[in-house]
């Protein structure tokens, strides 16, 4: 079966959303099974959505909808599907008393616009939101499943698990498709594909991808087959292939964070992690305490932008910014080793820098991490482009990994040559 997925709103694409829903929709569709040909985003305008769907059922066998279902004026959806299907408008008597009870739970009286919501094209099933007042619209015309859902993200979210995704596998009785996503860094895009370049397989099952997001690169691996288990049998030898060939340059797999990483290490060891932060101000603190449990390793943080933080709380001595100054390797590690002492930690990471607009010390994007264990300290200097947040935002990241490498004993030496962290 071929599915197909419209996002109808404006404020798509003038930017104002991100369209998210998409995303979610797309993986989904995967996991049933369906292949997944097109996605559309179309305003809220009836002809240019009523023309949507009509090529969407010249060339799908499912079609899935999302916005457009609520109760006010934009809210055209329903009409839209009407249109494209030259059916007429109904009211369910029987939906329009829910929603005057889901109201009359709360304690408030229903506005009469919500009674929009009763409102389906002749034919079509409504089926029950247990977490708003929007009901899946669901339409099968001429041998094709339309489904049209909120686009409220939670109420999507539980819509395509309660009803489409069970319906659809139920239908479609062709196997499901697996995602394996091995989580690097260190390597450009174009490094990686060259470094994998015999293992590509171009017969596609299972298909290779290579995605570069936020300072990491991802590759893919996507198979087809009619169940979970023979599915990862297709992607086992090429992962094992992968992980081989890029060795420590990997460090998770689908949903594993590099802050989570690090944590577990830290927990195996039995070591506790302190960080002293100048120019990412907090940053890779945060990254470490938005994992729930992080209170179990993490000691705290100390952000010491002004000089005299650096000297009394973490004992660097003004000799040493002096003849090295603060964007420096020695500051750095000494950043690293007085914040493990000052706050009674094992690992201690780092961070200073000339992240910008305007330069300290060095050129702008020269940023230097340090990680203190207790086997030894090292010290990394980078040169990032990129603005300030992009700055920032990877020396966060990089912090994070140099203290993998550091804490599972591969630490590195010298230049990074092309980027590389190992």
């Amino acid at each position: 079966m071929i599915a197909e997925v419209i996002a109808v709103g404006t404020e798509l694409l003038l930017g104002q959303t991100v369209n998210t829903n998409a995303a979610r929709i797309g993986s989904g569709l995967a996991d049933a099974g369906l292949e997944h040909h097109y996605s559309t985003v179309v305003g809220d305008e009836l002809g240019r959505m009523v023309d949507a769907i009509r090529l969407a059922l010249e060339r799908a066998d499912v079609i899935v909808i999302t916005g457009g279902i609520g109760p006010t004026q934009d809210d055209i959806t329903r009409e839209a599907i009407c249109g494209a299907t030259g059916r007429s408008m109904v009211f369910s008597e029987e939906y329009a008393d829910r929603l005057r009870r889901w109201w009359a739970s709360r304690g408030r009286e229903m506005p009469d616009s919500n009674l929009k919501q009763a409102e389906y094209p002749d034919g079509a099933q409504l089926l029950d939101n247990p977490k708003g007042t929007a009901p899946v619209v669901f339409l099968e015309h001429e041998g094709v499943l339309i489904f049209a859902l909120p686009g409220v993200p939670a109420e999507l979210e539980a819509l395509l698990d309660l009803h489409v995704m069970p319906m659809l596998r139920q239908r479609s009785g062709e196997g499901l498709v697996l995602s394996r996503v091995i989580r690097t860094y260190g390597e450009s895009e174009s490094q990686v594909g060259e470094m994998l370049a015999d293992v590509y397989d171009k017969s596609g099952n299972p298909s290779m991808a290579f995605l570069a997001t936020a300072a990491e690169i991802k590759i893919r691996l996507t198979a087809h087959a009619a169940t979970a288990e023979e599915a990862e049998e297709l992607i086992a030898p090429f992962e094992s292939a992968i992980r081989e060939r890029m060795g420590s340059l990997v460090f998770g797999a689908d949903d594993q964070t590099i802050e989570s990483i690090v944590l577990g290490l830290a927990e195996q060891k039995g070591w506790t992690i302190a960080t002293a932060e100048s120019a990412t101000g907090g940053m890779v603190a945060s990254r470490i305490t938005s994992v729930p449990g992080a209170s179990r390793v993490f000691r705290g943080s100390v952000v010491a932008y002004d000089e005299r933080v650096k000297r009394v709380n973490l004992g660097v001595s003004a000799d040493l910014i002096e003849a090295h100054g603060v964007v420096s390797e020695p500051v750095a590690i000494a950043m690293a080793e007085g914040v493990a002492h000052f706050l009674e930690a094992d690992v201690g990471i780092a961070v200073t820098g000339s992240a910008g607009p305007d330069p300290q010390d060095k050129a702008v994007g020269t940023m230097v991490i340090a990680v203190r264990t207790p086997e030894k300290a090292m010290a990394r200097t980078v040169r990032l482009p990129g603005d300030r947040e992009r700055v920032r935002t990877y020396t966060t990241t990089g912090a994070l990994q140099l203290a993998r490498l550091a804490m599972s004993g591969v630490w590195w030496s010298g230049e990074p040559k092309h980027g590389r962290w190992v």
